[in-house]
């Protein structure tokens, strides 16, 4: 038994080199599937993503399942991971092409059809992302993108924006002013004592 469990039973480099095969795969099937993927995951897409981990199983480990086996896949799955982060962190080049770019799907109130088709969004999808993010409605946002990590950054019109510590402060500064300019002039039209 022990043996089982320490002996590794295929040569750990063809292991290595089958983890980091499997990896650079999901890695181009994810980025030709897009940034939808990475949004929201609905019901689908977990399917998707628990099955996808169960059919490349045995393309990591080979016909082994000893402990040393597996330990070993998965050291070299979380190496080249962060390997390629950092890359990725270094090199914007590298990071466009793996990543791509941010996509606009929604400019001065309304939806960018084409961004939307592109992408698979639905725009019942958007809306609520956009909700999540304190905007009311899509007219109400003047520029909203999703990012290659999948995260859909809202900016929301000036009028449509809630008010910022600095916006109440410079509202209570006006109110002072407004309250001594009428107490000055009420002083004014007393009559004399």
């Amino acid at each position: 038994m022990w043996h089982d469990l320490a002996v590794v039973q295929i040569p750990i480099v063809e292991k290595v080199l089958r983890t980091v095969a499997v990896y650079v795969l999901i890695l181009v099937l994810f980025r030709l599937a897009g940034k939808r993927g990475l949004a929201g995951l609905n019901t689908f897409d977990m399917v998707v993503v628990f099955l996808l981990s169960n059919v490349v199983q045995n393309a990591v480990i080979g016909n082994d399942d000893s402990l040393l086996g597996g330990a070993i896949g998965a050291v070299t799955l979380i190496t080249v991971n962060a390997a390629v982060t950092r890359w990725l962190a270094r090199d914007p080049r590298a990071a466009r092409i793996l990543e791509g770019t941010a996509t606009t799907v929604v400019q001065d109130g309304k939806l960018v059809p084409g961004a939307l088709h592109g992408l698979a969004l639905r725009p019942s999808e958007l809306e609520h992302a956009i909700r999540i993010q304190n905007g009311d409605k899509v007219s109400g946002v003047a520029r909203a993108r999703l990012e290659p990590d999948g995260q859909l950054l809202v900016s929301l019109k000036k009028s449509e924006q809630s008010a910022t510590r600095g916006d109440v402060e410079d509202l209570r500064r006006r109110l002072e002013t407004i309250e001594r300019l009428l107490a000055d002039i009420a002083a004014d039209r007393r009559p004399p004592s």
